[in-house]
């Protein structure tokens, strides 16, 4: 049995956590109780009065005799680029034109990209995607009609400056906005911050067709699926009960490991429970910490998929909803180890270049971290945008240099080697007054790591490489890293990997490319900072196994002291744990952000206090 709905249990980890209880914790415990946003000036823009969600429009461009198709946009938008998202939807439209769809749909705020954040407050950027979008109706004109994800600015003199939309674009013109119910603030998610929720059930009429149009988190509060819901409003419900006899959904979702199973399995029982077929759209991509994995469907009245389109690319879905033998599944693989590579694939060779950068760098230390980084660089940018460094000390030893030099080999991508030594021995010399008559200790284990930090920001900064970190998720999670050392660069690309499934996935890599990518001895010997002699992890941290297990039920599953002991870990290991997830989170503030692919991440929606009591520890 699973410890996780994403995880297999560690070895030694004594009893197994409830299956998805984490999962439906996040998303349908109530609502917190919070005082509006600040009031903000009211979004001013030349957009017609008209844009409002009142009584349901009717467009009339199906035949009686015509099947009813839907072309779902996957597209990997670009956040704040509005001409170049322009650009990418207006060439979708036009290829899923070719397959004489009934409508085409995009995903939420395809035009901002998501998620936008802080650029939803200025004024001109909101203007300017009207005018965009506008643009773009009349461009395509001959089109089908088009949902386009945007922003709509809320006219009235009270709420929120905006709505989360999907409009309505249909010969030529922008005709109809239809709004977001349920806004999220939970997790990374801050959309109360922005949105006014929509009131009443969204309605298109398209011909004799009645379609309701959801957004994203609307589709998560269904209250049959769910044990706990978050909200009380209840979109699809009202939608269903409107008539609707089609519900599309265009989400901004960003992955999990094994959400999109679960999405499934929900979106599935929807369809199932109103008989009603339900088209799902998603975008790909990655945009900061965040990672979005497609997989668009498309689920028939009696809750069956018919359609999916590709995983972690863009992708055109066209589904026939009465003639479903032609519509295409592309193939899903679920494994844990499948998803997490391919999405941390993805995310770092969008932010590597969506910041404008082309190749990147890293330390190679010989060991399982900096491996597996170096193998997820490689596949994302090419071996030749990858160069890995060797920063050898005194304490380092040769089978890790042999690894690291074995490693960068199988991967064809350079490095260099730089030795530490006479810069060791230089800050020895400067501090022996400072020092003198102190003991060596964890200090000088620090500057090792800040000197290797200051070369390889040294070599990003003449080079215009982006550096990498390398730090997993346990690592992070107890403050197992240096500030301004080894914690050094641009992005943290397996800081919420746990080092356990570090090992697992590097494995499968070996699995998969059917050689030793990853040189065996780096499985088989004792992790090690090698920051003195004899070193390893375990002189300071438990066994991973049981570091791992512990973790996850403290920090995804938020389970107290007391809980965790019931489930049989070591009651002195697991308050030496929390004692130094709680103590390191001034590092984690500090740290270069990092891809989130578990359903509780130390980023954007990790909200700790640092100069906090430890209230367990009374």
């Amino acid at each position: 049995m699973a410890t996780a709905p994403h995880f297999d249990r560690p070895p030694s980890a004594p009893k197994p956590a409830p299956e998805s209880c984490f999962r439906q914790y996040l998303r349908h415990s109530p609502p917190k109780n919070s005082d509006k946003p600040d009031n903000h000036e009211r979004i001013r823009t030349t957009i017609p009065s008209y844009f409002t969600t009142g009584s349901p429009i009717r467009i009339n461009h199906w035949k009686a005799d015509l099947r009813m198709k839907i072309s779902l946009l996957q597209l990997n938008p670009v956040v704040g680029d509005l001409k170049g998202n322009a650009q990418k939807i207006i060439r979708g439209i036009q290829e899923a034109g070719k397959e004489d769809p009934d409508l085409i749909v995009t995903s939420e705020l395809a035009l901002l990209g998501y998620p936008p954040r802080d650029l939803l407050l200025q004024k001109k950027f909101i203007e300017e995607s009207w005018q965009i979008a506008g643009n773009i109706a009349k461009d395509c004109r001959a089109a089908p009609p088009v949902l386009l994800g945007l922003a709509q600015p809320n006219e009235s003199a009270v709420g929120r400056p905006l709505f989360n939309a999907a409009a309505l674009i249909d010969n030529g013109e922008v005709t109809h906005c239809f709004r977001k119910t349920l806004l999220p603030t939970y997790d990374v998610f801050d959309e109360d911050r922005y949105f006014e929720p929509a009131l009443g059930a969204q309605i298109l009429h398209l011909k004799n067709h009645t379609i309701g149009i959801s957004i994203c988190e609307d589709i998560w509060n269904d209250r049959d699926f769910w044990n706990r819901r978050r909200y009380q409003a209840d979109p699809i419900g009202n939608l269903a009960a409107s008539g609707a006899d089609l519900i599309i959904n265009i989400s901004a979702s960003p992955f999990t490991v094994g959400k999109q199973q679960i999405r499934e399995k929900m979106l599935g029982s929807i369809a199932s429970r109103y008989h009603i077929p339900l088209a799902y759209v998603n975008q790909t991509g990655g945009n900061d910490d965040l990672i979005f994995d497609g997989r668009s469907c498309v689920f028939g009245s009696s809750g069956t998929l018919i359609a999916r389109a590709r995983s972690f690319q863009e992708d055109i879905l066209t589904a026939d909803l009465q003639c479903t033998a032609s519509n295409r599944i592309s193939p899903a693989d679920f494994t844990p180890e499948s998803e997490i590579w391919s999405a941390l694939v993805l995310g770092t060779r969008d932010y590597v270049y969506k910041t404008g950068f082309t190749s990147v760098l890293l330390g190679l230390s010989g060991g399982i971290d900096s491996a597996l980084v170096a193998a997820l660089a490689a596949e994302a940018l090419g071996k030749d945008h990858v160069l890995g460094v060797l920063m050898p000390s005194p304490y380092s030893s040769t089978g890790s240099i042999d690894d690291a030099l074995a490693l960068a080999a199988n991967l064809g991508i350079r490095s260099t080697t730089l030795p530490i030594k006479p810069i060791m021995d230089a800050y020895d010399a400067v501090l022996r007054e400072e020092f003198a008559g102190c003991p060596q200790d964890l200090t000088e284990e620090n500057l090792q790591a800040r000197i290797r930090g200051t070369l390889l920001m040294a070599l990003s900064n003449k080079s215009g490489s982006l550096l990498l970190t390398t730090g997993n998720k346990s690592e992070v999670s107890v403050g197992y890293c240096t500030l301004y050392g080894d914690m050094c660069g641009a992005i943290g690309v397996i800081s919420d990997v746990p080092k356990s499934m570090v090992y697992r996935i590097a494995r499968w890599v070996n699995d998969q490319n059917q050689r030793e990518v990853i040189p065996g001895p780096v499985f088989t010997k004792a992790p090690s900072a090698e920051l003195r002699p004899g070193q390893t992890d375990q002189d300071t941290l438990p066994p991973y196994d049981l570091l791992d297990g512990i973790l996850y039920r403290h920090v995804e599953l938020h389970e107290s002291p007391e809980e965790i002991v019931k489930s049989g870990y070591p009651e002195k290991t697991i308050f030496q744990t929390l004692h130094r997830v709680k103590a390191a989170e001034f590092k984690r503030r500090q740290a270069a952000p990092g891809f989130k692919v578990t359903d509780r991440a130390f980023g954007t929606g990790w909200r700790m206090p640092i100069a906090a009591k430890e209230w367990y520890a009374d």
